[in-house]
């Protein structure tokens, strides 16, 4: 497997933003995530607090109507947009969040959303519009296997963060294919999107359109768990609306996801941490490097 290990020297040379003493919430970066669904209504949440813990000054959540109440009780420090929901309790169409998105520093769709029907709506919508980085996660990943055109048009905005069974999903090979040639698949996507694109795994592979692979070895066995990728998304969002490029927010927070695991896998054993414990790692961790 070719490319560069991504570890603290690489981080030492592409440091975070720094942002001065005066800056307000809104120029420390603004996120908009768009996702949530009944069947996993916590998800966006973890997510949310994820970019918070990232540094980002202001967090966003447009999530189906009957989560945003349950959801603002939960993380008092975001701001609702609630959405109409189908009667299984998937979004059911953007509403009004094309004339919304402008001012946000990263747009993040699929978060917790189960449905690759409902995830396209959003995209058909938001992706013309999106003039920041957008991050694609879960059902959005798939829904992007019939948009490589639109996804390519974002210009190297994109982010897209599949596992094994997603990126099957999004390139239309089997898992056993990709496997067998992970880091070829990964730079060959990331090229034919205009993308930076990770495979997640024990080992995984972040690529973009360039040509440059970076290979991070992985926090452990503890983070394939529950809601650990929504937190993923999440780290990865409040970096870009930070300041950071796509590539650097990245690379930073599979690093930060990462190393979040190892920590808590040292504190309190290999297993049974829990996805909502990893953001509370992210600020020393940045402070650190």
């Amino acid at each position: 497997m070719t490319g560069e290990a991504l570890d603290a020297r690489w981080l030492r040379r592409h440091p975070l933003p720094q942002h001065p003493e005066d800056t307000d919430k809104n120029s420390r970066g603004q996120v908009m995530l768009v996702g949530g669904s009944r069947m996993v209504p916590g998800g966006i949440v973890l997510t949310a607090e994820a970019a918070f813990r990232a540094g980002a000054g202001k967090v966003q959540i447009a999530l189906p109507e009957a989560l945003a109440i349950p959801a603002g009780f939960a993380l008092p420090e975001a701001g609702f947009f609630p959405l109409p929901m189908t009667p299984d309790g998937e979004i059911a169409g953007p509403g009004d969040l094309a004339g919304r998105i402008g001012r946000c520093g990263c747009l993040a769709i699929g978060p917790a959303m189960a449905s690759a029907d409902a995830a396209g709506l959003l995209l058909d919508a938001l992706l013309p519009v999106a003039e920041m980085p957008v991050i694609l996660d879960a059902a959005a990943v798939g829904a992007a296997a019939g948009r490589h055109d639109r996804v390519a048009a974002l210009g190297g905005r994109a982010i897209l963060t599949p596992h094994l069974g997603e990126m099957a999903q999004l390139t239309g090979l089997s898992a056993d294919e990709i496997e067998a040639r992970r880091d070829h698949v990964a730079r060959d996507f990331a090229r034919r999107l205009n993308a930076v694109l990770m495979i997640k795994g024990a080992t995984t592979l972040i690529a973009n359109p360039e040509g440059e692979m970076m290979v991070y070895a992985g926090g452990g066995v503890g983070l394939a768990t529950g809601g650990s990728g929504d937190v993923l998304t999440g780290v990865i969002a409040g970096l870009c609306a930070r300041g950071l490029p796509p590539w650097q927010a990245t690379c930073w927070g599979v690093w930060l996801h990462g190393e979040a695991g190892r920590r808590l896998a040292e504190r309190l054993g290999p297993m049974g941490f829990l996805a909502r414990e990893l953001p509370g790692e992210f600020p020393s961790l940045m402070r650190g490097v």
